[in-house]
């Protein structure tokens, strides 16, 4: 169940990013587009009880979902439906066996990645994709040895919405959550992002669901495309 819609806490003001000295980055449709990859999953699930596939721009949006929205868009169930679990595991397994094919970095991500690498500015990446398909995605993406900390979706207890994630990334990275930013496409990243205490960050060229629009997440910042993020997070302090 999603917590309430986050709403901004006026003594933040517009939560200056000069006060941050860390970044956290949501994986899906924030650093990486695996759109292609998980909507290939769910049309072999298709393909294999002979249905014709569904339009990956249809299924796009639904990708940070996972196999909630990937399952939902493809057959038109959700996790009450009693079939729901093994289609879930099957949707898994094929995306495991095929899972970085057509999966990339969003165009501007690897220079933006660059510069904070250059800057000595921590990053890391909490994502709610399970830690099988984390890690190995993780590396193929060249990601691995660079991130200070990759929390996935079962590292906690809890998985975003619930701050938990955030937390636990924050001390990896030795950081107060007051000075680390969490960019995401989704509104439960901002909703996990503002439980934790965190500086939010709507990635709003990302897939962002097809219910509330960015603008309505009460994120502290939207950006458009990852230059425009690349620009915001200029403003970090690289001091340690």
């Amino acid at each position: 169940m999603n917590q309430p819609i986050p709403q901004p806490d006026p003594r933040l003001g517009v939560g200056p990013i000069d006060l941050c000295r860390a970044v956290l980055f949501d994986l899906d449709g924030t650093l990486a587009d695996t759109a292609p990859d998980l909507a290939a999953a769910a049309n072999k699930m298709r393909a294999d009880r002979g249905l014709d596939t569904v339009p990956l721009e249809q299924l796009r949006p639904l990708a940070s979902a996972g196999a909630r929205g990937l399952i939902g868009g493809a057959f038109g169930i959700g996790p009450e439906h009693r079939e729901f679990p093994a289609m879930r595991e099957e949707f898994l397994a094929n995306y495991e066996t095929d899972l970085c094919i057509e999966t990339t970095l969003f165009p501007g991500i690897a220079e933006l990645l660059d510069e904070l690498d250059a800057r000595d500015i921590r990053w890391g990446i909490v994502t709610n994709k399970v830690g099988r398909l984390t890690m190995p995605l993780v590396e193929r993406l060249g990601l691995a040895s660079r991130a200070h900390c990759v929390v996935a979706g079962d590292t906690t207890p809890h998985a975003k919405p619930h701050p938990a994630p955030l937390l636990h990334a924050a001390e990896v990275l030795a950081m107060r959550p007051d000075i680390v930013a969490y960019v995401g496409d989704d509104l439960r990243d901002v909703q996990a992002g503002f439980a934790a205490g965190m500086v939010t960050v709507a990635a709003a060229y990302g897939y962002c669901g097809t219910d509330l629009p960015p603008a309505m997440w009460h994120a502290q910042h939207i950006v458009d495309s990852p230059v425009q993020l690349r620009r915001l997070l200029a403003g970090l302090n690289c001091r340690a």
